[in-house]
């Protein structure tokens, strides 16, 4: 299993989960300090687990970092069984990247992109592959800009955040068409999370986050129990979940086109 942001959170409950279950687990995340400790408290139980993790540290908003990733997981992986996209740094404002990109475009789309297509060898060699996308699904059909992938025009946080999260929805119809038995599930918690909020907000974000937090949030072990189902018992194709709560997917060819037309406008600012 490959888990990016897995040091915080859900990606660090997840992480938890599966090592203690016995599998062989790496995280990518920024802080070896936090990954180091996640692996301690496990191995007080089961000495095993040191053996069977792994970590990239890496700054998945850096495509060189991304691309840096693929490769080291392809040289040192024989199969992904499951690939969890959980990478997490809230931004209100417009940044760019040292490399030129808008921060968040390229830390939720960017980089998934590129793990997704580049790690494909490696999801086809397991026997029932399965991307976990933690996007939250059910953004507008319209909601990416094609001609303005980065809102280099007009940012708002909500226009930027439903521009990934479909931008996220038609990468799982590329993934599919890639690899016919892999499932590739779009989810997003049923309601808040109780965890340390990462991100660059004003103050009133952040307040806000973290008293509903402690008032109506559950634990991250809670709220990956149904990712946890998904997981461990994948079907193949796109599916979108809240929560344990299947929801609806588009479909159609106006659909397949947007995932083409995104793939080929992805490729060319790459």
């Amino acid at each position: 299993m490959v888990i990016s942001g897995g040091t915080d959170g859900m990606g660090a409950a997840l992480a938890r989960h599966y090592l203690t279950a016995g599998d062989r687990v790496t995280v990518i995340g920024r802080s070896r300090g936090k990954f180091d400790a996640l692996v301690a408290a496990v191995s007080e139980e089961d000495p095993s687990a040191l053996a069977r993790s792994r970590f990239i540290e890496a700054d998945l908003s850096l495509v060189a970092d991304s691309r840096r990733v693929v490769d080291r997981l392809l040289a040192h992986h024989e199969r992904i069984d499951a690939l969890v996209l959980a990478a997490s740094f809230i931004r209100q404002r417009r940044e760019t990247t040292a490399e030129g990109h808008e921060a968040s475009w390229a830390l939720f789309f960017l980089s998934k992109y590129l793990l997704v297509t580049g790690l494909a060898p490696l999801l086809r060699a397991a026997e029932r592959p399965v991307i976990v996308n933690t996007a939250v699904p059910g953004a507008r059909a319209d909601a990416v800009d094609f001609e303005d992938l980065e809102t280099a025009r007009g940012f708002t946080f909500q226009r930027s955040n439903m521009q990934q999260r479909r931008a996220n929805e038609l990468l799982g119809i590329l993934a599919v068409d890639d690899i016919p038995n892999l499932a590739y599930i779009t989810w997003g918690p049923a309601r808040l999370v109780r965890s340390s909020f990462a991100g660059d907000v004003g103050p009133g974000m952040r307040v806000t986050a973290a008293v509903l937090g402690r008032l109506l949030g559950q634990s991250p072990e809670a709220a990956v129990d149904p990712v946890i189902r998904i997981i461990d018992a994948p079907a193949p194709g796109r599916a979108a979940y809240r929560g344990a709560t299947e929801l609806p997917l588009g479909t159609g060819d106006r659909h397949g086109s947007d995932a083409a037309r995104l793939a080929e406008a992805v490729e060319k600012s790459l």
